[in-house]
């Protein structure tokens, strides 16, 4: 993704003078060992809330008045005879009740339940005008409000799995508006872990091998998307496969309870509750999956795009459908990736997957896809697309009445240039042009595109700049920034890393693919490097810069490619293309590390590289 200054973060995209291009020798070199996984854990199942049901006093959690852990007339406690009674004021007021825990690492299991109680004088039952908010760290649960009173307590559960080894804060926060009470009752909170070690003994990312076989029919806009999918993969590790997480990332974009994605009538397992602020969905499998064995499971889909020009919302007549289509989890020696979307940059990590998908859709509608896509009659009124795409990591759409302009690149790339209305036919083929070029030069420096047709969709009302997504980018009428997202097919696509703790290792090399597309040389960029303090580094996660957002383009961006400026002023011209064409020749389909990376780059030298990762901040 190239960010935009609209997003307090400015990507330097177009600070750097020109650079001659240089001539990549294609051999391939050896992919770096994995590291060996660190030992497991071992689980030993606990309880880790203290005073769940507040029969002891207050201690230890954080109250924000004294009257909110109490025994006083007016609510009942669920067990014993005392509990948290939030808001019930009547006006404008908030309370809050909170502390924090530690969840022991490797077991297979976490869960946090509470019983709550809500009771309202409201009596609208369309508007939440009162409303509770539980989170565990900075990750939203579920909101309650005013529409869901009840007579009695009612246990809530979450899968907190993902939060294992950490120490983290269970919050819950009540907000009344300025008239009619609505009380928000807690009691008997617990946060129970346990299940045997989990993490594989290997380092092996699984499931592997995942095809992915999906057919949805729209209404007649394009935003609401329903119908079914099936995964099929294989359980690479030594490790049985007890489950499987689905990613359902553009919850994101809604809540918990109204989510844009949902899943239901789970076929080859069983669902369990959302977590992760209801991104990841677990499936128990119906038995557990020996190494090479293979499985599927079903289920069928519903996709609500939100208004807004985004990655996933509608501009207009214009849906724009990433990260929409539930995707597997990974999991390695460091258990399940289980990370939180961030809306900075990506969370997404997944492995090459074969995908086929059917979208039945009014003929007025034109629908872009990754993949290659046919088009034949459907119902009256309507076309059926079917997209079929080898080895990517995920898939996306969109649909509207784009005008639609294609070409060929030089090289024998099929391009195609989707614009919404108020591009203008310059400004599209422009885009074109741009396209063919860029695609041709990142593919004889990289290597060859191997995704058939390319779908690039131009909407000048992104906020976001521009997004990357197999075969299929979304972006403004820029040059650079559309280099920059093709650049992508090769960094994450082609050459996948861990998005979410990586970030480095697609959008700087990315950026550095462009610079090198656009004949810019870095030169002296590296000169103006100020670091903002010492745990800020090149290699930090998005859970960094999430929390230093205004430093994330100039630091992930900026100061990462020129750091390849500078290993290529170290290695020299030659010896630099010949190590990033042989990387992505190695890492062709797999999974970059930035330990890989840098292996790969000692090998290529005689030159001692620590000081020079130690200078430019690359860890790991």
């Amino acid at each position: 993704m190239r960010p935009t200054p609209r997003k307090a973060i400015v990507a330097r995209l177009l600070s750097v003078a020109a650079l001659a291009a240089v001539c990549l020798p294609s051999a391939p070199a050896a992919a770096a060992p994995h590291a060996a996984p660190a030992a497991a854990a071992a689980c030993t199942p606990a309880q880790v809330v203290t005073n769940g049901g507040f029969e002891s006093g207050t201690s230890p959690w954080t109250q924000s008045s004294t009257s909110v852990i109490t025994n006083r007339s007016g609510q009942s406690a669920h067990g014993g005879s005392s509990f948290a009674w939030l808001d019930g004021v009547g006006s404008t007021h908030t309370d809050t009740l909170s502390q924090s825990v530690t969840i022991p690492s490797g077991c297979s299991s976490a869960s946090l339940t509470f019983w709550l109680h809500i009771d309202t004088a409201e009596t609208t039952s369309s508007t939440a005008y009162d409303k509770l908010t539980a989170k565990i760290g900075s990750t939203t649960l579920a909101t309650y409000s005013n529409l869901n009173k009840a007579s009695g307590y009612a246990q809530k559960s979450f899968d907190v799995s993902a939060f294992a080894g950490q120490t983290v804060t269970v919050a819950f926060t009540g907000t009344e508006d300025s008239s009619l009470q609505t009380s928000f009752v807690l009691d008997d909170i617990a946060l129970s872990t346990s299940g045997d070690t989990t993490p594989p003994a290997d380092s092996v990312r699984t499931p592997a091998a995942p095809a992915y076989t999906v057919s949805l029919s729209s209404n007649t806009s394009g935003t609401v998307w329903t119908g079914h999918e099936s995964a099929t993969f294989t359980n690479a590790s030594s490790t049985a496969l007890s489950e499987v997480y689905l990613r359902l990332w553009d919850n994101y974009h809604g809540t918990c309870t109204a989510p844009p994605i949902t899943v239901s009538n789970v076929t080859g397992g069983t669902a369990g509750a959302l977590s992760v602020a209801c991104t990841a969905l677990k499936i128990t499998l119906a038995s557990p999956l020996a190494q090479g064995q293979s499985t599927s499971v079903g289920f069928d889909l519903g996709i609500t795009v939100p208004s807004g020009a985004d990655r996933f919302g509608y501009d207009g007549a214009f849906s724009f459908i990433g990260n929409a289509l539930p995707v597997l989890a990974v999991k390695d020696g460091a258990g399940w990736h289980l990370d939180p979307y961030t809306n900075n940059g990506e969370s997404f990590y997944s492995l090459a997957a074969d995908f086929k998908v059917t979208l039945d859709h009014p003929t007025s509608l034109l629908v872009p896809a990754t993949g290659t896509s046919v088009d034949t009659p459907g119902s009256s009124g309507r076309t059926v697309t079917t997209a079929t795409a080898s080895k990517v990591r995920d898939f996306a759409w969109a649909a509207g009445p784009f005008t639609k302009i294609s070409g060929t690149s030089p090289a024998g790339t099929a391009v195609n240039v989707y614009s919404v209305s108020g591009i203008s036919s310059a400004n599209a083929q422009s885009m074109l042009t741009t396209a063919k070029s860029a695609v041709d030069a990142h593919a004889a420096r990289f290597g060859a595109y191997p995704y058939g047709e390319l779908d690039a969709v131009i909407d000048n009302n992104f906020w976001f700049g521009g997004m990357e997504y197999p075969g299929f980018v979304l972006d403004l009428v820029s040059t650079t920034a559309l280099t920059h997202e093709i650049g992508h097919q090769w960094f994450y696509g082609i050459v996948g890393d861990d998005e979410y703790n990586s970030p480095w290792l697609d959008e700087a090399f990315t950026d550095y693919a462009t610079d090198l597309a656009q004949n810019k040389t870095g030169a002296s960029c590296w000169n103006s490097v100020s670091w903002a303090s010492s745990a800020e580094k090149i290699t930090n996660s998005m859970a960094y810069w999430d929390a230093h957002s205004s430093r994330y383009s100039t630091v992930i961006y900026g100061y990462g490619k020129c750091t390849l400026h500078d290993l290529r002023r170290l290695l020299g011209d030659t010896a630099m293309a010949k190590l990033l064409k042989d990387y992505a020749t190695s890492h062709w389909y797999g999974v970059s590390t930035t330990a890989e990376f840098k292996a790969a780059a000692q090998a290529a030298t005689t030159t001692d590289l620590t000081s020079f990762w130690t200078t430019h901040r690359i860890e790991g």
